[in-house]
């Protein structure tokens, strides 16, 4: 019991000289100005980037010019890509069908089979009953 008050007493004091403290900074620091540190060099983006070339020639280059670069770039990318995809997906439907055309023929000459089978078996049925009638 004597431990707990102790402990209690401890955290009130603990926290009385945590609520005292106020916020404040060294004369140092406030001195200090917060300067952000440079940006890198901006690289253009994009399908064409002119290859390399230097800075100058670079800085001139701003407009319109670069922008539809990049929007043909895009656009070009963008083509190519989906032109692949749609090959890709056209080859892999005609496997996929040829395959589904062979089960098929596979499947009617197995029920050609069968039907022919069961009436091979009709007909030895009918002369067994013709011969027991007899």
């Amino acid at each position: 019991m004597a431990t707990s008050r102790i402990a209690a007493s401890m955290l009130l004091s603990r926290s009385s000289v945590v609520a005292s403290r106020t916020l404040h900074t060294s004369s140092r620091l406030a001195n200090v100005a917060a300067a952000p540190p440079p940006l890198p060099a901006r690289k253009p983006v994009g399908a064409f980037r002119g290859g390399d070339m230097g800075v100058e020639y670079r800085e001139e280059r701003t407009g319109m010019g670069t922008e539809y670069a990049r929007l043909f770039g895009f656009l070009l990318g963008s083509t190519l890509a989906g032109s692949g995809v749609y090959y890709y997906v056209l080859q892999e439907y005609k496997a996929s069908n040829e395959l589904l055309t062979e089960d098929i023929y596979a499947l009617q000459n197995a029920i050609t089979r069968v039907a022919q089978h069961l009436t091979s078996v009709e007909d030895k049925m009918d002369l067994m009953e013709k011969k027991s009638k007899r």
